[in-house]
């Protein structure tokens, strides 16, 4: 078997290869950057030569075209170095977030590549480099293949952040073709398009469409892979990337000689705006690298989408209201028409930006911004008639619909247990539950879901929802009201068909009492009464013996009938009242519990009768209940504990209850209270109980007191 020392085992090399690596990268990041940074610096001052001597005046072909001087301004040379200030603080942008990224991240391989894509744009991309580098061969080559790594570099960048993989997998192929094309047009100098007489078509198309796979890559792994501190990090890289694209394009439009007088101050104004809508790219890449600030970048996307749209709309109105007002008046400086343009222009900016505002707001966020609108809303829906189940999924709709979330649900507890009553949406990414509190008391939750996988809600939204909440208090209490009052409907339905259904029972019962038993014996009785008058006379001896039958009978159907009182109703509580009865009952009980004592040689049960206080008139039904739980509860403790002493107690409460208590001291009754029927005679004698007691609106309950025994104890209601 191979043993390898810890120094030695293939873990710790693929650490040191990986180290190795990462050094290497490093110092070549690192001398790329000086070196470029270097030859940057140096080609300044020829760049300002140039421009003043021939470019500004002149041209110098494709990458600066002829400029000639406004009439009234600056010179030639305030030209020159309005030109190369803008260049070199472009290229200033670039080089200091570059810094800082290499400082911050030197040890992580996305900063590496961040850093090269950044200092190689930010060098190739002005003019001044390839301008002044021309007739220096090695300054020219070097300049050239920094432009073709600065594409290479950030469609690399675009498609392995933030996590270094491709996402989509098929992306490390557009990667490749991405690749050979930028190196093959190094090879030939950038005329690689014009030496294979490929159309300007094909040339944007493949431009365009290589654009849009490095943001698509970056938009699905955002919505599909991505973590939410990736999240964040992907926000920064699209948002610069669309500023700069956009900003790219649109000034780019505005360079054709059709747009503009062509003068070097429109040159100018228009380079200036240009790098600095390109300048947002190297910022935000240095936000999401870092990682540590990762600032919300919501309100900041929307501020920009607010002032970019009120931006167009106030250029579109201006030049319209010009073009309008001249021919209307016919005047060739403009001058009237531009002052009234203003003027409209003046007017309409405050109201068209809260508008756009408000519009831009609802559009990635709903309408948490205004949720007393939102209320009013609602409040109109609830006026309408319809019932309290409608009025919940009014609310969870209203709460998914104005802030654009897409799933919503409120959850209540019914009969102890939490269920969903209203739900809208589906639920996709993770969930938040806020409680619903009305009176002190939470009534239910409110469950919403985030707007996508790891995005959490603005203080915006959660003081919509606090105030939504306050309002959705009452409409839930009015629902468990409304839900309450079915309850006790359908339990008094149930109560009623108990009671006609036990009545039915009773009488059914009686009924076969009085037609299979005690009628059958009447009926023999009047037979032999009337055999016994018919052998008076004949057999006076027969006569006798049959009246002394007769006799036998009538003391048993007696003691039948008595039986069958007894049931409907202990005679004892008629003659003696209900203490008097319990007094009777344990007065039975406790000969036979002294003579079971006495078999076991064990101590004798002592059962007392505990009455305070007189005893008001009760009612029949409560009367004989309470002797039933009793007399049920003391042969418990006759059977089945080794209780040595027993109370039962009666008393009034305070607020009109009637409190009967049996305590005992034994140790080995364990009542079957989760499921009593499954204990024999003393799991239905313990239903019994607990089911008398219900009947009567009352509480029935058995536990075991600190000082040990069993305790059962019933409240019954006498109001």
């Amino acid at each position: 078997m191979l043993h390898l020392s810890k120094a030695g085992s293939p873990v710790a090399g693929n650490k040191r290869q990986v180290l190795w690596s990462m050094r290497i990268a490093q110092l070549f990041v690192l001398s790329f950057s000086l070196l470029t940074a270097a030859l940057y610096v140096s080609l300044i001052p020829q760049y300002y030569k140039i421009l003043v001597e021939k470019c500004i005046l002149q041209g110098c072909g494709n990458l600066v075209p002829a400029m000639p001087l406004p009439a009234t301004g600056w010179s030639l040379e305030q030209f020159g170095l309005l030109f190369v200030l803008i260049d070199v603080l472009f290229t200033f942008v670039f080089y200091m977030t570059s810094a800082i990224v290499l400082w911050k991240g030197f040890r992580e391989p996305m900063g590496l590549v961040a850093v090269v894509a950044m200092i190689s744009f930010g060098s190739s991309f002005p003019s001044l480099v390839m301008t002044a580098s021309e007739g220096t061969v090695f300054t020219q080559d070097w300049f050239l293949g920094v432009s073709m790594l600065s594409w290479v570099s950030l469609s690399l960048f675009l498609l392995l952040f933030p996590n270094g993989k491709f996402v989509p997998n098929w992306s490390r192929y557009i990667f490749v073709i991405i690749m050979i094309v930028d190196v093959m047009t190094l090879v030939y100098e950038g005329q690689m398009w014009e030496r294979f007489h490929i159309p300007a078509l094909f040339q944007f198309l493949w431009y365009g469409l290589s654009t849009l796979v490095l943001i698509y890559s970056q938009v699905y792994r955002f919505r599909n892979r991505a973590t939410a501190a990736e999240r964040q990090q992907t926000k920064w890289v699209v948002y610069g990337a669309s500023i700069g694209i956009v900003g790219f394009i649109g000034m780019s439009a505005l360079f054709d000689p059709n747009f503009h007088d062509g003068t070097a101050l429109t040159y100018v104004y228009l380079n200036a705006v240009l790098n600095a809508s390109l300048t947002a790219i190297p910022i935000t890449l240095m936000f999401a690298v870092l990682r540590q600030r990762l600032w919300n970048i919501d309100p900041l996307v929307k501020r920009t989408l607010v002032y970019g749209s009120l931006s167009v709309c106030i250029v579109l109105i201006y030049t319209v209201t010009v073009i309008y007002l001249s021919r209307v008046f016919q005047t060739r400086d403009h001058y009237v028409a531009s002052l009234l343009a203003t003027a409209i222009v003046a007017v309409a900016f405050a109201p068209l930006k809260e508008w756009l505002q408000r519009q831009i707001n609802r559009l990635m966020k709903g309408r948490h911004d205004d949720p007393y609108a939102v209320l009013l809303e609602l409040g109109n829906q609830l006026i309408q008639p319809q019932d309290p189940d409608a009025m919940l999924h009014a609310v969870v709709r209203t709460v998914k619909e104005a802030l654009r979330i897409p799933y919503t649900a409120i959850y209540t507890g019914i009969g102890g247990q939490t269920t969903l009553v209203a739900s809208a949406g589906n639920l996709l990414y993770e969930q938040h539950v806020l409680p619903i509190i009305h009176r002190g008391k939470e009534l239910g939750t409110l469950h919403i879901a985030s707007r996508s996988a790891g995005e959490g809600f603005t203080a915006d939204d959660n003081k919509f929802l606090d105030v939504l909440l306050r309002q959705a208090g009452p409409i839930v209490e009015n629902w468990h009201m409304t839900q309450g009052m079915k309850l006790l409907a359908e339990d008094l339905q149930e109560s009623r068909e108990k009671l006609v259904l036990a009545r039915e029972e009773e009488r059914l019962y009686i009924r076969k009492n009085l037609h299979d038993d005690l009628a059958p014996r009447l009926a023999a009785l009047a037979l032999n009464a009337a055999t016994a008058q018919i052998y008076v006379k004949k057999q006076p001896e027969v006569a006798i013996d049959m009246l002394a039958d007769l006799r036998k009978v009538i003391r048993s159907t007696v003691d039948e009938i008595r039986t069958l009182v007894h049931d409907l109703r202990p005679p004892t509580l008629d003659e003696l009242g209900l203490v008097g009865a319990i007094q009777e009952r344990i007065a039975l009980l406790s000969k036979p519990a002294a003579m079971l004592a006495g078999e076991k040689g064990a101590e004798v049960l002592d059962i007392g009768l505990y009455a305070p206080r007189p005893l008001p008139s009760l009612p029949a039904a409560v009367e004989v209940a309470v002797y039933r739980i009793v007399t049920e509860a003391l042969v418990n403790v006759v059977k089945h504990t080794k209780a040595t002493t027993c109370t039962v107690s009666l008393d009034m409460s305070e607020t009109g209850q009637l409190q009967v208590e049996i305590r005992d001291n034994g140790a080995d009754f364990a009542p079957p209270l989760a499921n009593p029927v499954t204990d024999g005679k003393s799991g239905i004698g313990l239903v019994s109980m607990r089911e008398r007691a219900a009947e009567l609106g009352g509480l029935f309950t058995i536990d075991r007191p600190m000082g040990g025994g069993t305790r059962v104890l019933v409240v019954i209601p006498l109001t």
